[in-house]
């Protein structure tokens, strides 16, 4: 490929929209351009890296044994409304109507589509498990579309179902995917952990994030410096450090404490460490039914630690959506305002977590404006229901799995594996026959790749002051060939020809930069090092002379001088071990 024909759209300054190093290197590198808020044209350069990571993820597909499939983006509401999502959903899911005045939307995701297509296709037991896959579009109308593709409204997805006829064969299919997006990950070269997650809207139980590590991840992982324990922090479980106590149980008294109410300033009032206190915290209760009600709950944690709102809402006793009680509420109930309640003859439910279960001689609220105890100690009066773990863990803590101490860090999330069980094809009555010709509800799976994200997560991994660094499996290019002066030497632009011919029928990836005088060799050596090229030979006449070519790596300082007849070779051996390495 000719620079001179080729689009090349660099661009030297940061775009001022541009917040996050990915989205400023590919506006700069010239990758991708703005159409719309949240909506992506991908140019030349930008849509060789996105057939690289899409062909990559297919072939691990494949080799798991999926199947591949194409599903329309445009979805009917009839198959929403028969899983019941299509009034669950928010806004995020873009309805329209056609011409016939029918219900329509762009696919988020296609658990309802993929259903509709097994439950007319599959009718026993034989043809299962089934795993098809796809590469497509989607669109999500975020509120707030920011970060370039990395949370955009419209991008590809790779997004595959299983159907199993049991739950045995489901969790079987969901170690192969497990498997699979590791390898996919490995080979693109990232930096990646595999964390327990959270199921959310989309339903099921058993689910994992696949994280890749960067400072610009909007989640936060949490895993163990000694095994293998990893979690998203909001299901992540870690074990406090014992606190030195005396042993002496002392006799509680009430305190004015006056405009004293958050635990800093209490704290600082009684000149006490937080860690010797307690906060409770009152939210809305869930009925009999599990349906938000008024019945408030009370949850108790140690004052240095924060409430884990999403572990909170999956108690029982709690409502969902999560949702604090008012100020009004809670004075219409106890009396006061947050800031003096302590789990002290509380009329509702309270839950303790584990990090005040054994606190001695602790600091509380006393139920009264303006008004704290001191020595509070489990039993008689000061008591909770039952002990659940509520909080969110913090860097340092004891892993659950015994094997070292917490680390948090924070990752963009490029991949979720689920176990859906039967909640769709349950609603869609999605059946085969069973070994004894009864007709069972399938069990399914689910397992997604943010396909364009992944673009954006390698860059966050892999830049520097000077643009991007690819990997050299998903390199646009894998070689650029500068031509220095070439208008003033036939002979350079004659080697950079044949190197160029010679390079391709060798299958490396080439881009021969022959543009003309107007672009500098200071220009030409700065695109390559922006559009992070992994190999560099420059051609000039003073090179010629010697019967030699200059080379350099991307991710290297030193130049070297190879040889002309032997610069294939070298090149080739060179290339070889870079694609190992990223393997």
């Amino acid at each position: 490929m000719r620079a001179s024909s080729y689009l090349i759209a660099t661009v030297k300054e940061t775009p001022a929209d541009a917040e996050i190093t990915s989205h400023q290197l590919m506006l700069r590198a010239g990758l991708t351009r703005k159409l719309a808020s949240g909506l992506y044209t991908w140019l030349p350069l930008g849509l060789r890296v996105l057939h690289k990571v899409s062909q990559i993820i297919r072939e691990e597909m494949d080799k798991s044994g999926a199947l591949e499939v194409s599903m329309p983006v445009v979805q009917s509401a009839d198959l929403w409304e028969e899983s019941g999502r299509w009034d669950e959903m928010g806004p995020e899911l873009l309805r329209f109507k056609d011409r016939h005045d029918r219900d329509f939307c762009l696919g988020p995701t296609h658990e309802e589509v993929i259903t509709e297509l097994v439950r007319n296709e599959y009718n026993s037991y034989k043809q299962l498990p089934a795993n098809l896959y796809q590469i497509q579009t989607k669109f999500r109308d975020e509120r707030r579309p920011r970060f370039g593709v990395m949370r955009a409204r419209e991008f590809i997805m790779k997004d595959a179902y299983s159907f199993h006829a049991s739950d045995e064969s489901l969790e079987q299919t969901y170690q192969v995917m497990y498997q699979t997006y590791s390898a996919i990950f490995s080979r693109l070269g990232l930096d990646f952990r595999v964390v327990i997650a959270d199921s959310g809207n989309i339903g099921g139980s058993t689910s994992h994030e696949f994280h890749v590590l960067a400072d610009s991840g909007e989640d936060e992982i949490v895993f163990s410096s000694g095994g293998n324990y990893a979690a998203n922090i909001e299901l992540a479980e870690g074990e406090l450090p014992p606190l030195n106590q005396s042993g002496e149980i002392l006799k509680h008294e009430e305190i004015d404490t006056g405009e004293a109410h958050t635990i800093a300033d209490v704290a600082a009032l009684l000149e006490i460490d937080p860690h010797r206190m307690i906060k409770t915290l009152i939210v809305h209760g869930a009925d009999d039914e599990g349906n938000p009600c008024d019945q408030l709950v009370a949850l108790v944690l140690r004052g240095d630690q924060e409430l884990n709102e999403l572990k909170a809402e999956k108690l029982a006793n709690v409502a969902a959506p999560f949702c604090f009680a008012t100020d009004e509420l809670i004075v219409k109930k106890l009396g006061c305002k947050p800031g003096c309640i302590g789990p002290y003859n509380l009329p509702f439910h309270v839950i303790a977590d584990p990090s005040v279960e054994h606190l001695e001689n602790f600091v509380c609220g006393a139920n009264k404006p303006g008004a704290h105890f001191l020595n509070g100690n489990w039993g008689g009066d000061f008591k909770f229901d039952e002990i659940k773990d509520v909080r969110k863990v913090q860097d340092g803590d004891f892993s659950p799995d015994g094997k070292g101490t917490l680390a948090i860090r924070r990752g963009i999330e490029v991949g979720h594996i689920f176990q859906l069980g039967r909640k769709y094809s349950e609603s869609m009555n999605a059946k085969v026959l069973d070994e004894n010709g009864k007709a069972v509800v399938m069990t399914m799976g689910c397992y997604g790749i943010g396909v364009t994200r992944v673009v954006a997560a390698c860059i966050e991994q892999n830049n520097d002051e000077r643009g991007i660094m690819w990997p050299e499996n998903i390199a646009p290019f894998l070689l650029v060939i500068t031509l220095i002066d070439a208008h003033k030497s036939p002979a350079v632009m004659e080697f950079g020809e044949l190197l160029l011919q010679q390079a391709e029928s060798a299958g490396i990836e080439t881009l021969l930069d022959d543009r003309d005088k107007k672009t500098s060799p200071g220009v030409k050596f700065a695109d390559s090092e922006l559009m992070g090229i992994p190999h560099r030979i420059v051609i000039s006449p003073r090179t010629l002379a010697d019967d030699v070519v200059e080379y350099k790596h991307r991710r290297e300082a030193e130049k070297q001088l190879i040889k002309q007849d032997e610069v294939l070779t070298f090149l080739q051996t060179k290339i070889d071990s870079g694609k190992q390495d990223s393997i």
